[in-house]
């Protein structure tokens, strides 16, 4: 009998699952030491956010095979420990997405008309209908920053309010937006600048902390309505505070902070802000689904079907690899590189199987690639069998096609296209390692590890050097460097492999050298 533990609290509908499937001991409120004792026997544990499951709870785990997690979220669990045991994790991505959007709507409703205002006023046994006089939503344009599931929730229900809907979202194509009724725009300033009101729907990254800030905030008209219902810190509160307390912008509604609970928040004090405390998936089905949801994906598992939500994807036998397990780790490379080179806007990519390669079932080395291109714009939950379905849902248009041509031996040709421009790699495996072979149609023999330095330039006497010294000049240690040419004096690609992260401030200085045509980091 498989022993299930659930050490926080779940709807009792999934406990009702997991017991068809066996034997559930729930154990809430656990010590380290408890949890260590109960781990060692479980062959699934479920949790919430509450449980930390990590490393040495993980090596204390003798036959665990499946962590549930019972809701988005999965940084309360070392995925990298629970991965080299071969432990499958799965989650509910889309258990929470209905109860955001509606959050986001009421906050909407709230802020436009001066709700939570109102029935303090009269409570305190004021009525006072002209202090109080409101916008209606008809007819008011909606910016949405984010068009991932709740994103696309929130413009559904938007469209049912009459409301004109402009977003940004780099990593989505203008087809897809288009297919949603929505006009995406290039800019988040332009949006800012446009939009009545603004509603944020994106993880926290160091690229998008911040993303409003006060550049933003100043383009704003004076009765925007800014909404955050995602993750605090992507607005810069303070900028926030002086914006609102001036009457720069007319009001906030704020779900998330960037500290939590925001203790000591001078936002607590005006009258124009709408505060509540992270409730976004606090709704009875909500919690109803995320747990269900998990079971049932613990049930696939268990009757040994394919599961959608798996976050890790553990080591496979190799018998059943063979000869592509290898061009699985290229792929995944290759689109990862692609997706960065084109800074996150990918609308297509073809893929080419090349020699013998191109008689194998190529499907997992597809879905590889697929994992690689979005990881770096999704956080958490890509994995070989959600790939293709986050690539749909982006409108990533995949091509595949095979050639026995033995030019390249047994590769892999991608070329990646985003809105205004295409970039094409060519992979193969190479003394047992990942090896690109080719990048913009220039020939190299390059091993992609850790960060990498690509530059398109003109092929001029001491370009080398130049970079070289622009590195040097902020220590920049160079572990290995590449050129790959067609002709003396013509177009020409860099590769620099180096040993730390290059700022902005470098790229921009090896940017303005004569000569230089474009110079992006990625890493591998």
């Amino acid at each position: 009998m498989v022993k299930i533990l659930v050490t926080d609290p779940l709807h009792e509908e999934a406990i009702k699952i997991l017991k068809e499937i066996g034997d559930v001991e729930v154990a809430t409120n656990l010590s380290k030491e408890e949890l260590l004792k109960k781990i060692e026997d479980a062959d699934v544990l479920v949790v919430r956010s509450g449980t930390k499951v990590d490393k040495e709870v993980i090596e204390h785990a003798k036959k665990l095979k499946i962590i549930g997690r019972a809701g988005v979220g999965v940084d309360n669990i070392d995925l990298d420990a629970a991965t080299k045991k071969g432990i499958i994790v799965v989650n509910a991505p889309d258990s929470s997405s209905i109860s955001v959007a509606e959050l986001t709507m009421g906050l909407m409703l709230a802020a436009a008309r001066n709700i939570p205002q109102a029935n303090n006023s009269v409570k305190r046994g004021e009525w006072d209908r002209k202090r109080f006089k409101g916008i209606e939503l008809y007819g008011k344009t909606l910016g949405v920053v984010g068009l991932g599931r709740i994103g696309q929730q929130v413009v559904k229900r938007a469209k049912a309010f009459g409301m004109d809907i402009i977003a940004y979202d780099p990593y989505v194509s203008k087809d897809f937006a288009k297919s949603l009724g929505v006009e995406l725009l290039d800019d988040l300033n332009e949006l800012c600048e446009r939009a009545d009101i603004i509603t944020l729907h994106v993880p926290l990254t160091p690229k998008t902390k911040h993303m409003i800030g006060e550049e933003q905030i100043k383009r704003m008209k004076s009765n925007c309505i800014i909404i955050n219902c995602a993750r605090g810190g992507l607005i810069d509160e303070k900028a926030l505070y002086e914006a609102l307390k001036n009457k720069k912008i007319k009001a906030a509604a704020l779900d998330v902070f960037e500290e939590e609970p925001p203790k000591n928040s001078p936002l607590l004090e005006l009258d124009n802000v709408i505060c509540t405390p992270h409730q976004g998936a606090s709704t009875e089905e909500a919690q109803k689904a995320a747990g269900t949801i998990v079971a049932e994906q613990i049930k696939k598992i268990l009757r040994g079907e394919l599961a959608e939500n798996i976050v890790n994807m553990p080591s496979l036998p190799m018998e059943k690899l063979g000869k592509i397990k290898p061009y699985m780790v290229l792929a995944e490379l290759l689109g990862k590189i692609a997706m960065q080179v084109l800074d996150g806007s990918v609308k297509k990519v073809e893929i080419t199987y090349y020699g013998d390669l191109a008689k194998e079932n190529t499907d997992l080395i597809n879905r590889s690639l697929l994992k690689g291109l979005l990881s770096p714009i999704l956080l958490a939950g890509v994995n070989l069998v959600n790939a293709p379905i986050l690539a749909k849902n982006r409108g990533i248009e995949v091509v595949e096609s095979k050639s026995t041509d033995k030019k390249y031996g047994n590769a892999i040709k991608i070329i990646a296209e985003s809105d205004n421009k295409k970039f094409s790699l060519v992979g193969s495996i190479i003394n047992n390692k990942p090896t690109i072979l080719e990048i913009e149609g220039y020939e190299v023999n390059f091993i992609p590890e850790g960060i990498i330095l690509i530059i398109r330039h003109i092929d001029k006497p001491g370009m080398i050097g130049k970079v070289g010294s622009i590195l040097g000049e902020y220590g920049i240690n160079i572990a290995e460097m590449q050129v790959g040419r067609k002709e003396p004096g013509g177009d020409s690609v860099m590769l620099i492999k180096l040993d730390h992260p290059v700022s902005e401030e470098i790229l921009k200085k090896i940017k303005s050298l004569d000569n230089i045509k474009d110079a992006v980091l990625v890493k591998s």
